[in-house]
């Protein structure tokens, strides 16, 4: 049965809602010249477009907005804001000519999308696609994104886990400078304020517990290696900024992490390799068991723990960079 006439108005009232906040909140950052104003209401558009998925049923994609976009990257961008000034600099010229190729581009995107089917049309042409081979869902995994992502698009999520493995790799190079001594000086710790010291002490552990959750209940709901990742690395970026950066790297050390952010890709790889020496094809985990339905569960959790290994392990490394980086400038002062 298909949702009630009132259900469908009210959700796309609400989605309707959030799209005019979303646009508010573009014209006032195309307007805004604090870098710090910039991330906050980067980070408020984040999440209002996770809030939008959320309504659209993308519960998946939704947690992933909420814990990169809005979460984890605000955190990044700030940490970054640190190391430079707080404001743009004025234009020397008007920008019209990008104002007048952003018009234009938004004029062809309504055009183009006055074609598309109606939204919801269960006849529309995607969904009469890949769609059914994918709701028949051979490999047996209730959360169908899961089975997406780390069966029939498997070779696409080794290429995103590369991609971010990558993206670590490349901000590593760039932010890696030979280390100081830095004596007296521990960088950025909040311990002295109660009120976020408690709330720190009974969060965190369950922060962390619930990036376990998502990454081994991924099969069953939404969740998966991405989210965990960033939900876990997440967890410890809290603690590093409640009881400091030095605690935190004692915690999860900056050896341990450069560790995750390759052993994750190589986890990965080696599950298509271990296909194919059991005589299948690479990523095909049919072969990984005497079931093949047990085989498909067997490598998307393998898959998915390499995802969350790398992604936790980037988000740290670019934290701990990022806030390093912040200390060794103020020592140098």
């Amino acid at each position: 049965m298909g949702r009630p006439f009132g259900g469908i108005v009210i959700e796309t009232l609400i989605v309707n809602v959030l799209l005019v906040l979303m646009a508010f909140a573009v014209l006032v950052l195309a307007r805004t010249r604090n870098l710090f104003a910039v991330v906050v209401l980067s980070g408020i558009y984040s999440f209002l477009m996770a809030t939008i998925l959320v309504a659209l049923d993308a519960v998946d994609v939704a947690m992933t907005e909420a814990a990169v976009g809005a979460g984890v990257s605000t955190v990044l961008l700030l940490g970054a804001l640190h190391l430079c000034k707080s404001e743009e600099a004025r234009p020397a010229h008007r920008p019209w000519l990008p104002l007048l190729l952003s018009l234009a581009t938004a004029g062809l995107l309504i055009y183009g999308a006055m074609g598309l089917p109606d939204f919801a049309d269960p006849n529309a042409p995607i969904h009469q696609h890949v769609a059914p081979r994918y709701l028949q869902n051979e490999v047996d995994v209730p959360n169908v994104v899961t089975a997406v992502l780390a069966s029939f698009r498997g070779f696409d999520t080794l290429g995103e886990t590369v991609v971010v493995f990558t993206a670590g790799a490349g901000i590593i190079a760039l932010l890696r400078r030979r280390k100081h001594k830095e004596k007296g000086r521990e960088g950025i710790a909040m311990r002295d304020d109660l009120v976020l010291l408690v709330v720190g002490k009974l969060l965190i552990p369950f922060i962390l517990l619930f990036a376990l959750y998502v990454q081994f209940h991924g099969d069953f709901g939404p969740g998966g290696g991405f989210q965990a990742g960033t939900i876990f690395a997440a967890g410890i970026v809290f603690y590093a900024i409640i009881f400091g950066l030095d605690k935190a790297r004692r915690v999860v050390p900056d050896r341990l992490v450069e560790t995750l952010l390759a052993a994750g890709v190589l986890l990965f790889i080696g599950v298509g390799v271990a296909g194919l020496l059991l005589g299948g094809n690479f990523l095909d985990y049919f072969v990984l068991d005497k079931d093949p339905i047990h085989g498909q569960h067997r490598g998307i959790f393998w898959v998915e723990a390499g995802v969350g290994i790398t992604v936790s392990g980037v988000m740290l490394k670019i934290f701990y960079m990022f806030a390093s980086r912040g200390q060794r400038e103020g020592n140098e002062e």
